[in-house]
């Protein structure tokens, strides 16, 4: 399960990978982590593909507070429709990040911990699956996730 990624392609080559409609204000990052701001591609109501910013860590429209999200960062495709947290955005909002790759753990031959980064072999960006939802704060402040 995927609980860091990078995107550090340009913004030209984004917008032409995803076919968006204008190319996006990014900045690359090497390390994105649960918790931060992260690009996500999704069809707009006029029906057009743009790039938005989402808080990675899903938080469903009826959580008390923000919080819940930084546990609802992967959601498991043979139960995503069942788990009351995602079924909501399962069957209605879906999305794609693009990714330059991701980490995943290892141990190395000493048996310490360490990062390898996974990228796609002959293509400069991957898209992962996503879901976002809207929620709105007690104070009336509206998050993407």
């Amino acid at each position: 399960m995927c609980g860091r990624f990078a995107l550090f392609a340009s913004p030209e080559l984004v917008a032409e990978y995803f076919a968006l409609a204008e190319p996006p204000a990014l900045a690359p990052h090497y390390n994105l982590t649960p918790g931060q701001d992260i690009a996500a591609v999704r069809v707009d109501r006029d029906g057009v593909l743009r790039l938005h910013a989402l808080r990675w860590g899903l938080v469903p429209f009826w959580a008390k507070d923000a919080t819940l999200g930084r546990r609802l960062i992967n959601a498991r495709l043979d139960s995503l429709a069942g788990k009351p947290a995602f079924r909501e955005a399962f069957t209605r909002r879906r999305c794609l990040i693009p990714a330059s790759g991701f980490y995943e753990w290892g141990v190395d031959a000493a048996g310490k911990k360490q990062p390898f980064f996974i990228r796609p072999r002959g293509e400069p960006l991957l898209a992962i699956a996503g879901l976002w939802e809207r929620w709105r704060a007690p104070s009336g402040e509206p998050l993407a996730s």
